[in-house]
C-alpha cells in the first residue's frame, strides 16, 4: 500500500506511519515541523503543509492508495470540519481505495456539550456523507499515556496509579501499538467499509484492577488514585494551553459525572475478532517498558540512560 498518514507526528499517528513502515509498506505525511523536529519515523516520507489548506492535503494523497487520519488535538468545530473536508475532497481526488479514521476517543449514542466528542463526531459525518470509502476506529485511552513524567516517578517509587477516570469506570486500555495492528486490519481486511470500531485492550478493568495488573508487570504494589479531572485540566494546561487541555479533560469531566459509565469498557471482542487482532494484556505491556527510567534512584543524565 501507499498509505497517507495524517497525523504522523503526533504519538498515535505515528504509532500507525511506524507500523505501516515496519511492513514495507510506503507512508507519507504531512507537518508543519521543521526537518529538525520531526520524529524519527524511518521509510516514511514528510510533505510540509498544514491540514488546512486544501492544495498540502491533495499533495499528500497524490499517489496514494490507502489513508488513516487522526485529527490534531483542535476542539473547534469549524477548523475540524475544514480538516475533515479537505481530507475527504483529497481523497476522493485521488481515489483513495479505504480511508481509516481514528476518532481519538469514543463516542456516547446520543449529542453532548463535549467538543472532544462533538468534532469527531462532526468529522466522521464529513468523511461519511462525502461517499469516500472509509472504516472508523473509536479507541478508548491509552496505556502509553501512563509511561510520562507525570505517572512514571509516582508509579516506581512510590505505588501509585494517578488517572482522572474515575476507579468504578471499567476501561479497555488500549496500546498506541494496538492501535497500529487495529489500524492495519482495519486497512487491509475484506468487507469492513462503512463499519466503526470500538477498539481496545483485551480486556475492560476497574481503577484497582488496572493498578493490580501494573503491580503484576512491576513487580510490586500499586493503588489506583482518582485525580481530579479539574486539577488534571490545570496542569495539562501548563503543557499545552488552556483550551487544548479543556478540550482534552471534557472526556474526563464527562466520565466524572457518571453520564454514561460503560463508555470506555471493552465492546466484548467483538472489533478484535472481526479485525482479526489480539491486544497484549496490560501487565505484558508494563512489563516491557524501562520504567527504572522515572525511578528517583536513576543515575543522573550524563551518567547513565538518556530518554
Amino acid at each position: 500500500m501507499r498509505v497517507a498518514v495524517v497525523g504522523a507526528t503526533g504519538f498515535q499517528g505515528g504509532a500507525v506511519a511506524r507500523h505501516l513502515a515496519e511492513r514495507h509498506h510506503r507512508v507519507r505525511s504531512l507537518t508543519r515541523r521543521p526537518e529538525a523536529d520531526r520524529p524519527p519515523l524511518p521509510g516514511a516520507f514528510f510533505l510540509t503543509g498544514d491540514l488546512g489548506v486544501p492544495g498540502d492535503v491533495r499533495r499528500l494523497f497524490a499517489g496514494t492508495t490507502h489513508a488513516f487520519v487522526t485529527m490534531p488535538l483542535v476542539y473547534d468545530e469549524e477548523r475540524v470540519e475544514a480538516y475533515a473536508r479537505n481530507v475527504a475532497e483529497a481523497a476522493l481526488a485521488a481515489g483513495t481505495s479505504r480511508l481509516v479514521f481514528n476518532s481519538n476517543t469514543r463516542l456516547p449514542l446520543g449529542p453532548t456539550d463535549v467538543a472532544a466528542f462533538e468534532t469527531r463526531r462532526l468529522a466522521e459525518r464529513v468523511l461519511r456523507d462525502s461517499g469516500v470509502p472509509l472504516v472508523v476506529l473509536r479507541p478508548p485511552v491509552y496505556l502509553d499515556n501512563l509511561f510520562s513524567p507525570w505517572n512514571g516517578p509516582a508509579l516506581v517509587d512510590e505505588g501509585v496509579l494517578a488517572h482522572p477516570l474515575p476507579e468504578s469506570a471499567r476501561t479497555a486500555w488500549l496500546s498506541h501499538r494496538g492501535l497500529a495492528e487495529a489500524a492495519l486490519a482495519a486497512l487491509t481486511r475484506e468487507d469492513l467499509e462503512g463499519r466503526t470500531f470500538d477498539i481496545g485492550g483485551d480486556r475492560a478493568l476497574t481503577g484497582g484492577e488496572l493498578a493490580a495488573a501494573f503491580g503484576r508487570g512491576l513487580g510490586r504494589t500499586v493503588r489506583y488514585e482518582e485525580l481530579d479531572p479539574a486539577v488534571f485540566e490545570r496542569g495539562l494546561a501548563r503543557l499545552l494551553g488552556p483550551a487544548t487541555a479543556a478540550g482534552v479533560a471534557g472526556i474526563y469531566h464527562y466520565m466524572a459525572s457518571g453520564a454514561d459509565p460503560l463508555l470506555m469498557a471493552d465492546d466484548d471482542g467483538v472489533s478484535s475478532e472481526v479485525l482479526g487482532v489480539e491486544p497484549a494484556p496490560v501487565e505484558e505491556w508494563v512489563a516491557r517498558r524501562p520504567w527504572q527510567v522515572w525511578s528517583s534512584d536513576a543515575e543522573e543524565p550524563d551518567a547513565g540512560l538518556r530518554r
